[in-house]
Protein backbone atom coordinates (compact mmCIF):
# COMPACT_ATOMS: atom_id res chain seq x y z
CA UNK A 1 0.00 0.00 0.00
CA UNK A 2 1.10 3.76 -0.21
CA UNK A 3 0.55 7.08 2.36
CA UNK A 4 -2.77 8.57 1.00
CA UNK A 5 -5.53 10.46 2.29
CA UNK A 6 -7.16 8.59 5.14
CA UNK A 7 -10.64 9.91 4.07
CA UNK A 8 -10.60 7.50 1.21
CA UNK A 9 -11.11 3.27 1.41
CA UNK A 10 -9.33 1.71 -1.65
CA UNK A 11 -10.03 -1.58 -2.64
CA UNK A 12 -7.43 -3.53 -4.63
CA UNK A 13 -8.83 -4.51 -8.29
CA UNK A 14 -7.82 -7.96 -9.39
CA UNK A 15 -5.70 -7.35 -12.68
CA UNK A 16 -1.93 -8.06 -12.71
CA UNK A 17 -0.58 -4.79 -12.26
CA UNK A 18 -1.46 -4.56 -8.71
CA UNK A 19 -2.04 -0.62 -9.20
CA UNK A 20 -5.97 -0.33 -9.96
CA UNK A 21 -8.30 0.61 -6.56
CA UNK A 22 -12.03 1.18 -6.32
CA UNK A 23 -11.76 4.28 -4.15
CA UNK A 24 -14.67 5.61 -1.91
CA UNK A 25 -15.15 8.79 -0.30
CA UNK A 26 -18.39 9.82 0.75
CA UNK A 27 -20.03 6.98 -0.71
CA UNK A 28 -18.81 7.87 -4.32
CA UNK A 29 -17.05 5.53 -5.84
CA UNK A 30 -14.41 6.47 -8.50
CA UNK A 31 -11.58 4.32 -10.47
CA UNK A 32 -7.75 4.97 -8.86
CA UNK A 33 -4.83 3.60 -10.22
CA UNK A 34 -1.01 4.09 -9.54
CA UNK A 35 1.36 5.25 -11.91
CA UNK A 36 -0.43 5.06 -14.78
CA UNK A 37 0.43 6.87 -18.36
CA UNK A 38 0.21 10.60 -18.42
CA UNK A 39 -1.13 9.53 -21.93
CA UNK A 40 -4.91 9.21 -19.62
CA UNK A 41 -5.43 13.17 -19.95
CA UNK A 42 -5.94 13.03 -23.71
CA UNK A 43 -7.39 9.68 -24.22
CA UNK A 44 -9.87 10.78 -21.50
CA UNK A 45 -10.96 14.53 -23.74
CA UNK A 46 -11.33 12.14 -26.40
CA UNK A 47 -13.77 9.94 -24.95
CA UNK A 48 -12.13 6.63 -25.78
CA UNK A 49 -11.54 6.19 -21.84
CA UNK A 50 -13.27 6.69 -19.33
CA UNK A 51 -13.60 10.52 -18.14
CA UNK A 52 -10.33 11.62 -15.83
CA UNK A 53 -11.59 13.02 -12.77
CA UNK A 54 -7.59 14.46 -11.09
CA UNK A 55 -4.35 13.46 -10.69
CA UNK A 56 -2.43 13.98 -7.37
CA UNK A 57 0.94 12.88 -6.30
CA UNK A 58 0.99 10.85 -3.36
CA UNK A 59 3.97 11.83 -0.58
CA UNK A 60 5.79 8.31 -1.67
CA UNK A 61 6.12 9.96 -5.04
CA UNK A 62 3.36 7.86 -6.69
CA UNK A 63 1.19 9.88 -9.25
CA UNK A 64 -2.49 9.06 -8.66
CA UNK A 65 -5.20 9.03 -11.53
CA UNK A 66 -8.97 8.80 -10.28
CA UNK A 67 -11.49 8.53 -12.90
CA UNK A 68 -15.32 8.13 -13.06
CA UNK A 69 -16.50 5.08 -11.88
CA UNK A 70 -18.97 3.14 -14.76
CA UNK A 71 -20.78 0.19 -14.05
CA UNK A 72 -20.36 -2.24 -16.43
CA UNK A 73 -18.49 -5.42 -17.55
CA UNK A 74 -15.70 -6.25 -19.81
CA UNK A 75 -16.52 -7.41 -23.53
CA UNK A 76 -16.82 -11.02 -24.35
CA UNK A 77 -14.11 -12.49 -26.67
CA UNK A 78 -17.62 -12.94 -28.72
CA UNK A 79 -18.89 -9.57 -28.74
CA UNK A 80 -14.98 -8.26 -29.67
CA UNK A 81 -16.27 -10.01 -33.73
CA UNK A 82 -19.66 -8.65 -33.19
CA UNK A 83 -19.50 -4.63 -31.27
CA UNK A 84 -18.88 -1.79 -34.56
CA UNK A 85 -17.96 0.68 -31.11
CA UNK A 86 -14.81 -1.89 -31.40
CA UNK A 87 -14.35 -0.63 -34.85
CA UNK A 88 -15.25 2.93 -33.95
CA UNK A 89 -12.83 3.80 -31.22
CA UNK A 90 -10.32 2.25 -33.09
CA UNK A 91 -10.52 4.34 -36.17
CA UNK A 92 -10.85 7.27 -33.79
CA UNK A 93 -7.05 5.82 -31.94
CA UNK A 94 -5.32 5.41 -35.10
CA UNK A 95 -6.23 8.46 -37.19
CA UNK A 96 -6.40 11.04 -33.89
CA UNK A 97 -2.80 13.23 -35.01
CA UNK A 98 -3.50 14.62 -31.73
CA UNK A 99 -3.61 11.27 -29.82
CA UNK A 100 -0.06 10.81 -31.90
CA UNK A 101 1.47 14.41 -31.14
CA UNK A 102 0.81 13.76 -27.56
CA UNK A 103 2.15 10.24 -27.43
CA UNK A 104 5.18 11.98 -29.01
CA UNK A 105 5.85 14.43 -26.95
CA UNK A 106 5.78 12.35 -24.25
CA UNK A 107 8.60 10.80 -25.86
CA UNK A 108 6.19 7.17 -26.73
CA UNK A 109 8.42 4.22 -27.66
CA UNK A 110 7.96 3.43 -31.16
CA UNK A 111 8.27 -0.37 -31.56
CA UNK A 112 8.50 -1.49 -35.63
CA UNK A 113 7.99 -4.94 -36.72
CA UNK A 114 11.30 -5.99 -36.17
CA UNK A 115 11.62 -5.14 -32.97
CA UNK A 116 8.24 -7.09 -31.58
CA UNK A 117 9.79 -9.99 -33.38
CA UNK A 118 13.02 -9.36 -30.98
CA UNK A 119 10.89 -9.11 -27.80
CA UNK A 120 9.48 -12.64 -28.59
CA UNK A 121 12.89 -13.89 -29.09
CA UNK A 122 14.80 -12.40 -26.10
CA UNK A 123 15.15 -14.89 -23.03
CA UNK A 124 12.75 -16.94 -24.85
CA UNK A 125 12.11 -20.12 -22.74
CA UNK A 126 13.78 -23.38 -23.88
CA UNK A 127 10.56 -25.40 -24.39
CA UNK A 128 9.07 -22.84 -26.83
CA UNK A 129 12.52 -22.35 -28.41
CA UNK A 130 12.39 -26.08 -28.45
CA UNK A 131 8.87 -26.46 -30.08
CA UNK A 132 9.08 -27.03 -33.91
CA UNK A 133 5.79 -25.48 -35.03
CA UNK A 134 6.57 -21.93 -32.93
CA UNK A 135 9.86 -22.10 -34.40
CA UNK A 136 8.26 -22.27 -38.29
CA UNK A 137 5.97 -19.47 -37.88
CA UNK A 138 8.77 -17.19 -35.96
CA UNK A 139 10.75 -18.05 -39.19
CA UNK A 140 8.30 -17.10 -41.55
CA UNK A 141 7.42 -13.75 -39.50
CA UNK A 142 11.47 -13.27 -39.51
CA UNK A 143 11.36 -13.62 -43.45
CA UNK A 144 8.49 -11.71 -44.22
CA UNK A 145 8.93 -8.73 -41.97
CA UNK A 146 6.00 -6.33 -43.42
CA UNK A 147 7.09 -2.63 -45.06
CA UNK A 148 5.62 0.33 -42.87
CA UNK A 149 7.32 3.29 -42.39
CA UNK A 150 7.84 4.92 -39.23
CA UNK A 151 6.07 8.66 -40.30
CA UNK A 152 2.60 6.58 -40.86
CA UNK A 153 2.60 5.02 -37.20
CA UNK A 154 -0.31 5.75 -34.90
CA UNK A 155 -1.01 5.94 -31.30
CA UNK A 156 -1.86 2.35 -30.29
CA UNK A 157 -3.07 0.59 -27.41
CA UNK A 158 -0.93 -2.13 -27.44
CA UNK A 159 -2.83 -4.68 -25.57
CA UNK A 160 -6.34 -4.70 -26.84
CA UNK A 161 -7.75 -7.81 -25.60
CA UNK A 162 -11.45 -8.25 -24.23
CA UNK A 163 -10.29 -8.13 -20.84
CA UNK A 164 -9.38 -3.89 -21.41
CA UNK A 165 -13.12 -3.13 -23.18
CA UNK A 166 -15.69 -1.86 -20.82
CA UNK A 167 -19.18 -1.82 -21.55
CA UNK A 168 -20.79 0.49 -19.45
CA UNK A 169 -24.48 -0.16 -17.96
CA UNK A 170 -25.63 2.61 -20.14
CA UNK A 171 -24.35 0.70 -23.40
CA UNK A 172 -21.14 2.87 -23.82
CA UNK A 173 -17.92 1.05 -25.07
CA UNK A 174 -14.36 2.20 -23.82
CA UNK A 175 -11.11 1.15 -24.10
CA UNK A 176 -8.66 0.90 -20.84
CA UNK A 177 -5.46 0.12 -19.48
CA UNK A 178 -3.30 1.67 -21.39
CA UNK A 179 0.18 1.04 -19.96
CA UNK A 180 1.23 -0.75 -23.06
CA UNK A 181 0.82 2.44 -25.40
CA UNK A 182 2.86 2.52 -28.10
CA UNK A 183 3.87 4.28 -31.42
CA UNK A 184 3.21 1.60 -34.24
CA UNK A 185 1.53 0.33 -37.45
CA UNK A 186 -1.98 0.28 -36.61
CA UNK A 187 -2.49 -3.26 -37.96
CA UNK A 188 -0.68 -4.12 -34.64
CA UNK A 189 -3.99 -3.37 -32.77
CA UNK A 190 -6.09 -4.84 -35.21
CA UNK A 191 -3.73 -7.95 -36.21
CA UNK A 192 -4.03 -8.95 -32.09
CA UNK A 193 -8.46 -8.30 -32.58
CA UNK A 194 -8.58 -10.69 -36.11
CA UNK A 195 -6.08 -13.58 -34.67
CA UNK A 196 -7.66 -14.04 -31.20
CA UNK A 197 -11.54 -13.15 -31.76
CA UNK A 198 -12.67 -13.73 -35.54
CA UNK A 199 -12.79 -16.42 -37.99
CA UNK A 200 -10.10 -16.06 -40.47
CA UNK A 201 -12.91 -15.62 -43.44
CA UNK A 202 -14.33 -12.49 -41.77
CA UNK A 203 -11.17 -10.75 -41.17
CA UNK A 204 -11.76 -8.77 -44.91
CA UNK A 205 -15.18 -8.16 -44.06
CA UNK A 206 -13.78 -6.55 -40.89
CA UNK A 207 -10.96 -4.65 -42.65
CA UNK A 208 -13.44 -3.11 -45.50
CA UNK A 209 -15.54 -1.30 -42.11
CA UNK A 210 -12.34 -0.24 -40.56
CA UNK A 211 -10.92 1.01 -43.66
CA UNK A 212 -13.07 1.45 -46.43
CA UNK A 213 -10.63 3.47 -48.53
CA UNK A 214 -9.12 -0.18 -48.88
CA UNK A 215 -5.28 1.29 -47.76
CA UNK A 216 -2.51 -0.64 -49.28
CA UNK A 217 -1.02 -4.08 -48.04
CA UNK A 218 -3.31 -3.96 -44.65
CA UNK A 219 -4.61 -7.48 -45.06
CA UNK A 220 -1.12 -8.16 -45.26
CA UNK A 221 -0.01 -6.38 -42.72
CA UNK A 222 -2.51 -7.40 -40.64
CA UNK A 223 -1.86 -11.21 -41.04
CA UNK A 224 1.66 -10.72 -40.17
CA UNK A 225 1.15 -8.81 -37.01
CA UNK A 226 -2.25 -11.70 -36.03
CA UNK A 227 0.80 -14.05 -35.46
CA UNK A 228 3.04 -12.01 -34.38
CA UNK A 229 0.65 -11.06 -31.14
CA UNK A 230 -0.28 -14.47 -30.60
CA UNK A 231 3.27 -15.69 -30.33
CA UNK A 232 4.07 -12.98 -27.69
CA UNK A 233 0.81 -13.58 -26.22
CA UNK A 234 1.87 -17.57 -25.89
CA UNK A 235 5.51 -16.56 -24.28
CA UNK A 236 3.33 -14.44 -21.87
CA UNK A 237 1.21 -17.14 -20.34
CA UNK A 238 4.12 -19.99 -20.57
CA UNK A 239 6.12 -17.35 -18.30
CA UNK A 240 3.22 -17.28 -16.00
CA UNK A 241 3.35 -20.88 -16.14
CA UNK A 242 -0.68 -20.78 -17.36
CA UNK A 243 0.21 -23.55 -19.89
CA UNK A 244 -3.67 -24.52 -20.54
CA UNK A 245 -3.84 -20.20 -21.70
CA UNK A 246 -0.91 -20.99 -23.88
CA UNK A 247 -2.16 -24.32 -25.78
CA UNK A 248 -5.36 -21.83 -26.31
CA UNK A 249 -3.25 -19.55 -28.31
CA UNK A 250 -0.87 -22.26 -29.96
CA UNK A 251 -4.26 -23.77 -31.22
CA UNK A 252 -5.40 -19.93 -32.32
CA UNK A 253 -2.18 -19.62 -34.06
CA UNK A 254 -2.29 -23.05 -35.89
CA UNK A 255 -6.20 -21.67 -37.15
CA UNK A 256 -3.97 -18.69 -38.78
CA UNK A 257 -1.20 -20.35 -39.45
CA UNK A 258 -1.15 -23.75 -40.93
CA UNK A 259 2.07 -25.92 -41.14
Amino acid sequence: MFNFDKNWNLQPIKGDTGKAYKGMKDSEPVFIKRNSTPFLAALSREGLTPKLLWTKRTGDGDVLTAQEWLDGRQLTPEEMSESTEVIRILQHLHHSTSLKSMLERMDGRESSAFDFLSDYAVNLPKELKNNLYLMRVFRYLEDHLPSFHPVYYAACHGDAIHNNWLLSTKNEVYLVDWDYSVLADPAFDIGLILGQYIKKEYWQAWLDMYDPTGADNLSDRVYWYAGMNLLLQIKRSYLRNDHKQANFHIAQLKSIYNY
